[in-house]
């Protein structure tokens, strides 16, 4: 099994930053990509950025330029750093890790963290 711990949310006013981290452990070989995702009141999960493990990165349109995804390997942890955010950046925010369980495994799990809370007031 895998577990993934998110921290670093909380209340900012708009303009301002945060910074998530999400660690994995567990039953690890590899993590072919990390990602996170946020969800707001009423609305449906959003994909907002991911980075493979060769360090290639994809952000929403709504985040580019204000966001920055990074992955320490070693560690197994992702980390969103978030500039200039707004007030609809507010949502509960999800890590995701694609795992490949076992050497003597070929495919991969995807493993969700519990969400961690980022509210932007006005």
């Amino acid at each position: 099994q895998v577990q993934l711990v998110e921290s670093g949310g909380g209340l900012v006013q708009a303009g301002g930053s945060l910074r998530l981290s999400c660690a994995a452990s567990g039953s690890i070989f590899s993590i072919s990509s990390m990602g996170w995702y946020r969800q707001a009141p009423g609305k449906q999960r959003e994909l907002v950025a991911t980075v493979t493990n060769g360090n290639n990165t994809y952000y929403a349109d709504s985040v580019q330029g204000r966001f920055t995804i990074a992955r320490d390997n070693a560690k197994n942890t992702v980390y969103l750093q978030m500039y200039s955010l707004k007030p609809e950046d507010t949502a509960v925010y999800y890590c995701r890790a694609r795992v490949r369980p076992d050497a003597l495994l070929t495919w991969e799990y995807d493993y969700w963290g519990q969400g961690t809370q980022v509210t932007v007031s006005s």
